[in-house]
Parts: structure tokens; sequence; C-alpha cells
């Protein structure tokens, strides 16, 4: 369901019989497929296919867990490779790149981690050596994200030596985007208490510009991506005084700027 998901977002529209034959099955299991992600409001259906939900579509979590794994588990690795040693106040908002770090962060001794994120919390929640802060809030099902006023109370209270930012969209002119207003808002606030903010993002993302603004590229320390990103793009960003670090998916080579 997920590739079909990912076709909406591309392109807004599917269409049974031509998802059925780029994807290798009947078309019986795509109209199934269509059906139960109709029921949980994530498309709608449409006479010999479906449309989805809105122009810029945001692909839930549990759909997008296993999509790029491999990169984000690289980027997850270099990410951590730049942390000190010594107790630290680490934050880390919700997606699938920060959930690669966290498992990492779970390894780690002594540290304090904030974070309003449901699938982030359940990473750590059994790992004696860290100590987990999570924020409360009302959940948005498609990022396991807790936002709202109890979220931003609780992020706007603490102090934050490095926040780890997963993100839909990094643009060198725009800055940090998302999908929504509300998680715009705690991701901005989670930004602006950290002494070093690091980006996280697969190669899918850099370049866009999304309906939300989080924040401009100044308040970013450093960006971690893969090598399927725009080098262009890239380039742009570093032009800006963030530091852009590469890593090799399937390898120990990595690049920055």
């Amino acid at each position: 369901m997920s590739a079909i998901l990912e076709r909406l977002a591309c392109g807004g529209t599917v269409n049974v019989v031509g998802v059925a034959r780029e994807l290798g099955v009947s078309v019986a299991t795509i109209r199934r497929d269509l059906s139960l992600l109709d029921e949980q409001n994530l498309l709608i259906r449409t006479r010999g296919g479906a449309v989805g939900r809105a122009v810029a579509y945001e692909l839930p979590v549990r759909y997008r867990d296993s999509k790029s794994r491999a990169a984000k588990q690289a980027i997850a690795r270099m990410a951590m490779r730049c942390m000190t040693s010594g107790h630290q106040v680490v934050a880390i908002n919700g997606g699938t790149t920060t959930g690669e770090v966290a498992r990492l962060l779970a390894t780690r001794t002594d540290l304090t981690v904030i974070t309003n994120a449901l699938n982030i919390a359940g990473a750590l929640v059994n790992k004696p050596r860290v100590k987990l802060l999570v924020t409360g809030g009302v959940a948005r099902p498609n990022s396991y994200e807790l936002v709202g006023p109890v979220a931003e109370g609780t992020v706007g209270r603490v102090n934050i030596d490095t926040a780890f930012i997963g993100i839909d969209g990094i643009n060198a002119k725009a800055g940090l985007s998302t999908y929504d207003k509300v998680e715009a808002q705690i991701n901005a606030l989670m930004i602006s208490r950290a002494r070093r903010v690091v980006v996280v993002a697969d190669g899918s993302k850099i370049g866009r510009d999304l309906f939300a603004h989080v924040a401009d590229l100044r308040v970013v320390t450093e960006l971690v991506t893969d090598t399927s990103a725009d080098v262009d793009e890239l380039a742009a960003i570093a032009a800006r005084g963030v530091v852009v670090r590469i890593a090799e998916v399937g390898g120990r080579r990595t690049r920055s700027g």
C-alpha cells in the first residue's frame, strides 16, 4: 500500500490497471488496497482508480518506515559521529530518519532525551541509561508527533544541547518546511531552544518547499543526508553556512562541505 501512496504523492492520481501492471500484482489486489486506504481516509476512490486527499500529500509514518531504510540508517550513523562525550540534553522530533537516530542514541550513556514523538519514545522507554522526557500533547496520527500547547509548554522550559530534526523539506532559499502548521510550530520551538541543530533528511527531502515554514537555514548547524540528494541544492545550502554531510549507503565513505 505504501507504493500506492507514493504514486499519489508524486502524481495526485492512480489508475487501478496501470498500478497493477507496474507493481506486477492483480487488479483485484490493487482494488482491495485502495478500499482499505479509502477507509483510513488516505485517499478518495474514483471510477477506475483513486486521487489523493491533498495536493501536498504527507505519507503516514507507518507507510514510510521501510522506505529508503538503508539510507536513513547511514544518515543516522553519520549524525551520531558528531556527538561529543559526556552528559547532554538531546531533543529529537518525529519521523523515520530520526527513528534511526533514536535507536543509536539508545546505546549511549549519560543522556537526557526530550521528544514529542510517540515512536521515538517507544524506542527509548526501556533503555535504562537514557533519561527520557516526553512532552505530552495532542497526537497526530500521520507523524506520531505530539503537538499543541502542552507539547510547546514542555519544550519551552528546557535547554537543549543538540536537536536532531527530521524535516519534510529543506530548501536553500526557503529553509525548513513541513506539511502541517501545528507540527511546524513545535519543531520551530525545539530548534529555538537548541544550541546545535542537526537536520537529518534523506535525499528526497532536499530542495522541497512545503506548506508550513519551520525555520530559516541560519538556525541549522548541520545537514546530514545521503548521495541521492540534488548536488546543486546541497551546494546552495552549504553556501548559506550549513555544514553538509553526505552519508554513502553501504559504505564508509563520507563527504562534507
